[in-house]
């Protein structure tokens, strides 16, 4: 019969190292006020019995669960589809975390009953911090957090009442310009844009920053919205070419939405793009193997993620940290243009 090993106490390992248990309850828990002598002896002792903290015990004395929460303002479908990014953001938080050691929760709120119960998941000091991306209109989830003094990190310059949480953000402004320069370098004349919904920072700067590329030249603007899915992309596309049969460029707010054009405009019989040149945003893996290789705007959509996760853990350490993290943009020329 096979006698279970007893689980090693903070007694034994104290018994052990010739040290208070107290001690021990300092070393394990970060403590720097020990001398590094009996850090070491500790430490040896913790590595020799095997000796796990627990970590309900270890909350209550740290006023710390090591787990910091993701939501994503998203139906689920959403985040887990074809579009790269939430995947590849949800990517590195967790390989920054991971490294940090700390946990990751991963949350979603599409709700007003969403909203709720994250509030009293954190409210309820589950987490240590609340990092929130892909939110829509002036989202009070945010501010509801910070008022119950919770730490937020944004994933997008927050509207509204949350403007003064810190966030990290991408330069829309001049990866949209880059590639609007693109297109008027290349003689498009008639260049439209499919844009993102206009209650999401993303598509309503990479918008303001289309219509300021163009302000300075002599075309005219012509818009269509979508919402970053493939599907409002072709219709958007078909709203396009209704509205102006002439036009020669489109500029399209992310990648997911560029690839319904594409096929909106193949089934129109516009070739891409010697009829029409077409630009993404995103630089998703889809985006090279797209009928043409699509040009878009790069967004370093991992470092998205461990940036957040970055800012969060310094914000629970308490450091003072900038307001804003804002990420390079990059155009890729392919041959959609």
């Amino acid at each position: 019969m096979t006698v279970a090993r007893e689980r090693p106490t903070l007694e034994a390992v104290a018994r052990r190292a010739g040290v208070s248990r107290a001690t021990v309850s300092r070393v394990v828990n970060g403590s720097t006020t020990v001398a590094e002598e009996i850090r070491v002896r500790v430490r040896r002792a913790v590595e020799e019995m095997g000796y796990v903290p627990n970590q309900a015990a270890r909350s209550l004395v740290t006023q710390r669960t090591d787990s910091i929460a993701l939501v994503l303002t998203e139906e689920p479908n959403r985040v887990f589809s074809d579009d790269q990014v939430f995947p590849g953001i949800i990517r590195g938080v967790s390989q920054e975390l991971e490294a940090a050691d700390r946990q990751l929760v991963l949350m979603m709120a599409s709700s007003t009953a969403g909203h709720e119960r994250i509030e009293r998941f954190a409210g309820g000091r589950h987490v240590d911090g609340v990092m929130i991306a892909s939110m829509h209109g002036a989202d009070p989830l945010p501010a509801a957090l910070a008022r119950m003094h919770i730490p937020v990190v944004c994933g997008g310059r927050p509207l509204g009442r949350a403007h003064a949480l810190p966030y990290v953000d991408v330069d829309h402004t001049g990866g949209v310009s880059a590639a609007v320069r693109h297109l008027l370098g290349t003689g498009r004349r008639r260049i439209a844009t499919i844009a993102g919904p206009q209650d999401m920072i993303a598509g309503i700067d990479r918008l303001a920053a289309y219509r300021a590329a163009l302000a300075d030249s002599d075309r005219r603007s012509i818009v269509a919205v979508g919402d970053f899915t493939r599907e409002s992309g072709a219709v958007a596309m078909r709203q396009l070419l209704a509205d102006d049969p002439q036009l020669d460029a489109v500029f399209v707010a992310s990648d997911l939405m560029a690839h319904g054009a594409l096929r909106t405009l193949r089934e129109a019989g516009r070739r891409v793009p010697d009829d029409v040149a077409v630009v993404g945003f995103d630089d998703i893996e889809m985006a090279r193997f797209t009928d043409p290789p699509l040009t878009t705007v790069r967004q370093p959509i991992v470092e998205i993620g461990r940036q957040l996760a970055r800012l969060m853990v310094r914000v629970i350490a308490g450091e003072q940290v900038e307001s804003a993290v804002l990420l390079p943009t990059e155009l890729v020329v392919r041959d959609s243009s």
